[in-house]
């Protein structure tokens, strides 16, 4: 190991290719840590091999993006061999994070987003990668918050020549089928079909194809566009799977025509289901619900609520919950679709409740408030998960003839904020999903619960959680 390369004093060796060496080292003028890429000796001789590895620091400098490695300096050795000192990601790559097996759902899109507005960049510069693959996705750490690099451009080339290429270049599991042909005409929708087959990958633990499958792995069986990943995935959207089947189009033509394209189909899918209008709370206390429900032939919500709560129903007049009057700021009650947690789609009944419905539509948001949505099928449901919450044990509950599972995520992104995902369902699987979203430590979660009201029909009580 060398002890210094250039200024830079080298701490150990980060990993090894066929063309390079890479080493950590740090810059001690200016107290950092670097990645510095060291040209093999066997190759440093090849003019091609040379002019390629310098031409990936001059694409690198040109996009200049926070989204991709920076080329932060250029040298050369005693014996001749350059070597380029870039951005040190301290996060590894996205290769280690897969032997783990599939990342969450949201975690993958979002880091499959991230690729791809990287890689938007590139093409904006005229650049097409060509060799994306997970073990060139890095994660670096900025002021506490994660970003994604795309890295090595060693296979990089002008998207003005890339129809003239004659050479095989790429890695199998990865590539485009036009990819594996000398001079079968590349343009940036080779990198849509890469970025495509790691987001399968993230997803489902697999590459998408036979041939390409990612060693000690399966791959599943080609297809136009490949398998979709709900078939090995519970839980993945159909607008997902759609997303992923057309970037791996086997006829580039059927692809997402542009990173920028599929960026934003990405965004599409990673979107939480369109919400409902939106007026100011419509708070129904005792009179007004007795009143509302009397008109559907049904009684039961003139149960006076517990005080200081507030009760809501939703536009049909079929679902109702009651919340701490401290939450009930802003209401919807326009229904949902209850595909958004994996069932059957269609338009049902459902509502929403909390402080700022604005900043409950983010997942990053922290006010509290209650979901809820009505199914025919909810006993199915698949219930989202919370990233950077820790998971509490599952727990089953039985209120007033209703079943149901209560999954609980504390301590979400470092406070106090908690969600507890629940589904209550009937013995025919009628019932109810909800989301129930609190910022204190406390937990109300069977409170609410016991609250929650279901109208069968205008000729039959109702059903559900006795009010508090």
């Amino acid at each position: 190991m060398p002890s210094k390369i250039g200024r830079y004093r080298v701490e150990r060796r980060l990993g090894a290719g066929a063309f390079a060496t890479v080493w950590l080292a740090e810059d001690e003028a200016l107290e950092s840590w670097v990645a510095i890429k060291v040209l093999a000796d066997n190759w440093s001789h090849h003019p091609d091999v040379r002019a390629r590895f310098e031409q990936e620091a001059q694409i690198l400098r040109r996009a200049d993006s926070e989204r991709l490695v920076r080329v932060l300096d250029i040298g050369e050795l005693p014996d001749g061999r350059p070597y380029l000192v870039m951005t040190y990601a301290d996060g590894g790559t996205l290769a280690e994070r897969i032997e783990a097996g599939p990342l969450p759902i949201t975690a993958a899109v979002a880091i499959a987003l991230d690729i791809t507005r990287a890689v938007a960049v590139l093409h904006d510069s005229g650049v097409l990668h060509r060799d994306l693959k997970p073990s060139n996705v890095l994660f670096h750490t900025v002021r506490g918050r994660r970003r994604v690099l795309v890295a090595d451009l060693g296979l990089a080339k002008e998207i003005a020549h890339a129809s003239g290429f004659t050479v095989v270049a790429g890695t199998p599991g990865y590539m485009a089928p036009e990819q594996q042909v000398p001079g079968g005409g590349l343009d940036v929708r080779a990198d849509v079909h890469a970025i495509g087959a790691m987001l399968f990958q993230m997803l489902t633990g697999r590459t998408p194809r036979k041939g390409g499958t990612a060693p000690g792995k399966g791959g599943t069986a080609p297809g136009k566009g490949g398998s979709a990943p709900s078939k090995l995935r519970p839980g993945v959207r159909g607008n997902l799977d759609r997303v992923v089947q057309r970037a791996l189009e086997t006829d580039p033509a059927r692809r997402w025509p542009t990173a920028a394209a599929l960026a934003d189909a990405l965004e599409g899918a990673a979107a939480p289901p369109p919400a409902p209008r939106r007026w100011p709370l419509r708070v129904v206390g005792v009179a007004v619900a007795s009143a509302a429900v009397l008109a559907t032939g049904s009684a039961a919500l003139a149960q006076p609520t517990a005080e200081g709560w507030q009760r809501v129903t939703d536009a049909s007049g079929v679902l109702s919950v009651a919340v701490p009057a401290s939450w009930a700021h802003q209401f919807a009650d326009g229904g949902w679709d209850p595909a958004a947690v994996g069932l059957p789609a269609g338009r049902s009944p459902g509502l929403a409740v909390g402080v700022d419905l604005t900043d409950w539509a983010n997942p990053s948001g922290t006010s509290p408030g209650v979901f809820a949505g009505l199914s025919d099928a909810a006993s199915g449901a698949v219930l989202p998960p919370h990233n950077g919450c820790a998971r509490a044990p599952d727990r089953r509950i039985v209120i007033d003839g209703l079943t149901g599972r209560v999954q609980r995520w504390t301590g979400c992104g470092g406070t106090s904020t908690s969600y507890s995902e629940v589904v209550l369902s009937a013995s025919g699987g009628r019932g109810v999903y909800l989301q129930i979203r609190q910022d204190d430590p406390g937990d109300r979660t069977d409170e609410v619960l016991r609250g929650v009201r279901i109208i069968r029909s205008s000729r039959t009580s109702s059903t559900g959680a006795r009010p508090r």
